[in-house]
């Protein structure tokens, strides 16, 4: 192969995608053949993966990397004939060069000639370690090396890696590649947007499927009335057959009428018949799409924990402490979203259990344990949700010094100290900056770790417990969904509209009779589990008014939070539990205040999902601004008083939805329209004192339908304004040369900018 060949870019990648697959089978049989040096099934798997990697190189034209993977298979095939017995030395070399091979496949920077320019000394020098380990005549013991796994992000620094890992720049993630003919499937790459839009679309027919039921409904009941009308038609034709003879004509006519009316009732039986299968037809494939497409998002936990062995391993290693960690229910499934986010928190975790938890050799020794310490990684499926716990057969947490270091830090006095749980104790170590580690290694110490860890799985609605048994290891329970497409919700009414709240942030949902509710320095609090839990509206913290309740005796409320911060939401109605598909919301309209998404039931019903997290900071400013309102008495309504009327018209759900919303929780009597042409239907059969509508949409843009309100003399004088993605000047400029009050872009959008602007051409809510 000519120089030219050997740079080909492409030619490369396929030596890359090689050496992360054979990487994926070395890393494992090594960490294997550590624990057991003669398994022939894990020298035979590890000589073949040596036996590729020279093979690709050689085609590739990769020297450095024939040169590596051949050393490295002439060591596993000594083994394999008994001539060398594989030590923790052999391994470390031959991780080492399993890394080596995925850099040379990987370069630094990107330098095609890196293996034979900056890459060749470290070549050299892993080849000789090699050789000399297989010749015996290496006197000193292989360095230490970190896997090629990332576990540190931005948002969440976990901690420092060794200076025996500073070396190994972190290997660029690959997705894995089957190792066997008989599991490989074939592998497709699919844009990640078009995966949430064909969700998204899955989503909606499945929805869709829901109208035919009542439609099938409708015909069936117009059977019914067919059948009455032939019933009647007998009873009159018995009538005329008992007259006298007089009316032959009628009687003829009647038949006739019997007759078509008969034929059209067997032809309306038939559809019915036909729409009830198709009905069930289309549910049950509609059914199938959405969880097929579903299925696309999700992967194998082991997708995300492919490297931990291995990390676990060399981080015991840099410590002297012989470390193995066991894995359970690796195959579990869990969506890629979280799988990705979970990534450094696990691998904190994990790290934080090698350091803090196992003990050094000696240590295992005297207490009668044996000197490897285990870590173990356990996953399931639990009641809809994934649920992983993360423990080892460590010493655990010193109770004595954890209650100093609370003291120390000035977290609680000696005396309540003293009478904290071990439960209580332990929440003291996802604090921030808190380490029970009084200096600062290469590891830990830093106080810089488990409340990351604790932010990341509550940014997937999950939940971190930590509980600790006599004589045992520190135990980390995590709990999260399953997926970030689909999410469990309990479904309540407020003023008139449908609200869900995530299941995973609900502790109770509870009926609370009027006399136990208590009034306390103008708030309002229930008992619940034996403590007071404050009250407060969800019509308040939604801005929408009041409605009479139908119950005079209680008030249906959802109690959310956690440890100290507890509330419970009153709303009108509980209706039920509900999964319902997420639909993100636009980008552009940024963050709404106490919504985290939207959706459809599916009866086609628009449904917000509450940002709990966010509703319990919006909770507290009420309280602390002291503004909260009495929940209102029942039968208690609203005075009738005239509300201005908003027209919306968009061609996007979520956008109609979520300005429908907002308007109605300021008071304004709010419509909505699809489109241009079905927003000018709607103003010329109703009035209205305001009309917001988009620029591009089907059948009839809002650029026209401005135009046709300015030139109709009954709709001349109502304000309109524009809420366009188009926030170019030139776009700005048509918009108000057709006659619109006011242009505000979506891409600047957020609740007040609207808000203010309605009340800027309209005024208040209320005339």
């Amino acid at each position: 192969m000519n120089p030219e060949q050997l740079r080909d870019a492409s030619m490369l990648e396929l030596f890359a995608l090689e050496a992360d697959a054979q990487a994926e089978i070395l890393n494992a049989g090594l960490l294997a053949l550590e624990r057991e040096p003669a398994a022939a099934a894990h020298l035979e798997s590890c000589m073949r993966a040596a036996h590729s990697l020279k093979g690709a190189a050689r085609i590739v034209g990769l020297d450095g990397g024939v040169r590596v993977a051949h050393v490295m298979e002439d060591c596993l095939v000594a083994a394999q004939r008994g001539g060398l017995l594989l030590t923790p030395s052999h391994i470390d070399a031959l991780l080492q060069g399993t890394d080596l091979l995925q850099r040379i496949g990987h370069p630094p920077g990107g330098a095609l000639d890196w293996p034979e320019r900056e890459g060749l000394a470290e070549i050299d020098a892993c080849v000789a370690r090699l050789n000399a380990l297989l010749d015996g005549t290496d006197p000193e013991p292989a360095p230490t090396r970190m896997p090629a796994v990332s576990v540190e992000t931005p948002e969440a620094p976990v901690a420092e890696v060794p200076p025996a890992a500073q070396s190994i720049p972190a290997i660029p993630a690959m997705p894995a590649i089957p190792a066997t003919a008989d599991t490989q499937e074939r592998m497709l790459r699919v844009n990640a947007d078009r995966l949430d839009r064909l969700l998204a679309m899955a989503g909606e027919a499945m929805v869709e499927t829901h109208w035919l039921r009542p439609f099938g409904g409708a015909m069936q009941q117009a059977r019914r009335q067919q059948m009455r009308a032939l019933q009647a038609l007998d009873g009159l034709q018995a009538l005329l057959a008992s007259a006298d003879g007089t009316v032959p004509r009628l009687r003829a006519a009647l038949a006739e009428a019997r007759q078509l009316l008969e034929e059209s009732h067997g032809q309306l039986s038939q559809r019915v018949e036909e729409i009830d299968q198709y009905d069930h037809r289309a549910s049950r494939l509609s059914r199938q799409l959405y969880d097929t497409a579903l299925s696309c998002r999700m992967r194998p936990l082991s997708d995300g924990i492919m490297g931990y062995s291995r990390m676990v391993r060399d981080l015991g290693r840099a410590l002297g402490k012989p470390v193995h960690l066991t894995l359970a229910g690796e195959q579990t499934q869990v969506d890629r979203d979280i799988l990705e986010q979970l990534d450094a928190p696990l691998a904190h975790l994990l790290r934080n259990a090698v350091d803090h938890g196992i003990e050094p050799p000696e240590v295992r020794r005297a207490a009668g344990k044996p000197e490897e310490g285990r870590v173990s990684l356990h996953a399931r499926h639990n009641a809809g949700r994934l649920v992983i716990e993360i423990f080892d057969d460590g010493a655990g947490v010193d109770f004595h010094a954890l209650r100093d270091a609370i003291v120390r830090r000035s977290l609680a006095q000696p005396e309540t100290a003293a009478r904290m749980s071990e439960t209580e104790l332990l929440e003291f170590l996802l604090l921030p900056g808190f380490s029970l580690r009084e200096t600062v290694s290469h590891v830990s110490g830093r106080g810089v770790g488990l409340d990351a860890v604790q932010d990341m799985v509550r940014a997937v609605r999950g939940s971190l417990r930590l509980s600790q048994q006599p004589g045992s290891g520190l135990h980390f329970h995590l709990e999260l969904p399953l997926t970030l497409s689909v999410v469990r919700t309990l479904l309540v009414e407020v003023a008139g509209e449908a609200y869900a709240f995530p299941l995973g942030h609900v502790m109770r949902a509870v009926a609370v009779r009027r006399d136990e509710i208590e009034q306390v320095e103008q708030h309002q609090h229930f008992r619940h589990g034996g403590r007071p839990v404050g009250l407060v509206s969800a019509a308040q913290l939604l801005q929408r008014p009041e409605t009479a309740t139908q119950d005079a005796d209680t008030v249906p409320v959802v109690i959310i939070g956690e440890q100290d911060r507890v509330y419970g939401i009153a709303v009108d109605r509980l209706l039920g539990e509900r999964m319902l598909v997420v639909q993100p919301l636009a980008q552009a309209l940024g963050k709404i205040k106490d919504i985290a998404a939207g959706s459809l039931t599916d009866d086609g019903t628009p449904v917000l999902i509450f940002d709990v997290e966010d509703m319990l900071r919006s909770v507290e400013k009420l309280v602390s601004d002291g503004r909260i309102e009495r929940v209102r008495q029942a039968g208690a309504g609203a005075a009738d008083v005239r509300r201005k009327r908003v027209l919306v018209v968009d061609d996007s759900l979520t956008v109609r939805e979520l300005e429908r919303k907002l308007l109605a929780g300021r008071g304004y009597d709010v419509a909505v329209a699809v489109d241009g042409m079905d927003g000018w239907n709607v103003l010329r059969a109703e009035p209205f004192d305001l009309v917001i509508t988009d620029v591009d949409m089907p059948r009839m843009d809002g650029i026209e339908l401005v135009s046709r309100i300015r030139e109709e003399p009954r709709l001349r004088q109502m304000p309109v304004m524009i809420v366009s993605y188009k926030d170019r000047e030139q776009d700005r400029e048509r918009g108000l040369q057709a006659g619109a009050d006011y242009y505000l872009a979506k891409g600047s959008f957020h609740d007040t900018a609207l808000l203010d602007a309605v009340l800027d051409l309209i005024g208040e809510a209320r005339a």
